[in-house]
């Protein structure tokens, strides 16, 4: 059987892409493994210096796979595995110490919108809708969205945007700050910035990700302490050398 998350590497960028189209890219269990496996095989190989998602098909992710759990013996045991495992995927991606660009079209809802902010830049099609989607079936978030959703955009327009039911246009969410750029082909948009960061210090671009996500849960003192730990380590790198050195040149 065919993964249902593939990876390819081209140019320095492993490109994640969901393989899911008949299912609008939702996430069940196999889907939620796949995930994880590919961020893991993608954030230990050294070829990969940037990473690109992105979904097949007419949607970026619906979130949850719905048929998935309603068809179980036991949905609420079988949910509870799904939204152990889909968070583990999320999780995965949000720690990768890789600069991560997202492709997003067509709808990006429930977990989706939690992979989707697990990325750095988000780029999508105007036409692309985002919903919360989770209490229109009874539910509650998971993959970390109560997490993840008030920092991006604050935590009232976060409550409005969960509670009202609304989907939210791609031009809500580029002034809310739920995604960075508009483009009529977000995958090409989002190759090209993937490249970038891929062909320029990729190292510190990783490291600056991870000192960025990590600052939500660290006190500030933490925080300085391990900014300094990391300047220092990173001081002693070749990127690092190399590019301190032609600064100095001019």
């Amino acid at each position: 059987m065919a993964s249902t998350v593939s990876l390819r590497v081209a140019a320095g960028v492993g490109h994640l892409r969901l393989e899911r189209p008949e299912a609008a890219n939702s996430l069940d269990l196999p889907t939620a493994r796949a995930l994880r496996s590919a961020v893991e095989e993608a954030g230990a190989d050294p070829a990969v210096r940037a990473l690109l998602v992105s979904g097949a098909g007419s949607r970026f992710c619906a979130g949850g796979d719905v048929a998935s759990f309603a068809a179980a013996a036991d949905p609420a045991a079988y949910l509870h595995e799904l939204a152990s495992e889909a968070d583990a995927a999320v999780r995965a991606l949000s720690e990768v110490e890789k600069p991560v660009v997202a492709a997003v079209h067509g709808a990006v809802a429930g977990a989706g919108l939690a992979v989707m902010l697990s990325c750095d830049v988000v780029v999508a099609d105007p036409a692309t809708s985002f919903v919360f989607a989770y209490p229109a079936i009874g539910l509650t978030p998971d993959c970390g969205v109560s997490f993840l959703l008030p920092r991006a955009i604050g935590q009232q327009r976060a409550l409005r945007f969960a509670l009202s039911g609304r989907a939210a246009t791609a031009a809500q969410a580029l002034e809310w700050g739920l995604v960075t750029d508009l483009a009529p082909d977000p995958e090409v948009r989002a190759w090209e910035l993937a490249t970038a960061m891929a062909d320029g210090p990729s190292g510190a671009l990783g490291q600056v990700r991870r000192l960025l996500r990590a600052g939500w849960e660290s006190s500030r003192v933490d925080v300085g302490a391990e900014e300094a730990r990391t300047i220092s380590e990173m001081a002693r790198g070749e990127e690092a050398q190399t590019l301190v050195r032609a600064f100095v040149r001019g």
